[in-house]
Parts: structure tokens; sequence; C-alpha cells
């Protein structure tokens, strides 16, 4: 929780931003990281991206990895 917070809302803070972002609430930039599980039961988890919703766009896992560069 605490690798969580310091990405997100302690981020937002430091940066003097956190009424607009760093946390999920309305009135806020709403772009997020959707997993596939809870980082909180592994932190780990957090590469298992299913989707991001960037600028109120969902891209989906596929376009995502559409996106990536090819080695």
């Amino acid at each position: 929780m605490d690798a969580l917070r310091t990405a997100t809302i302690d981020a937002a803070r430091h940066l003097g931003r956190e009424k607009e972002l760093g946390s999920v609430s309305v009135g806020k930039v709403a772009d997020l990281v959707l997993l596939d599980a809870n980082p909180l039961d592994d932190i780990g988890n957090l590469g298992s991206v299913h989707a991001v919703i960037l600028n109120g766009r969902l891209l989906e896992r596929a376009e995502l990895d559409a996106a990536l560069p090819t080695f």
C-alpha cells in the first residue's frame, strides 16, 4: 500500500496538484490503469495491466500491446 500511495497521492502532493491528481474522485483527472489482479495482494500484479483510460479514452490490452516497440 505504501508503494502505491507514494506513486499516486504522495506524488501529486509533492507536485502541489493533489486537488486534481493522485486519487479517484469527482472533478479529478481520470487517467487510470486497470489491473487483472490486486496489487495489494502482490505488488507484482502491477504488471498485469488489463486496460488504461487515458484522457477519457479506453485503451484495451490489444491496443496497448500494439503500441509497444518490437525488438
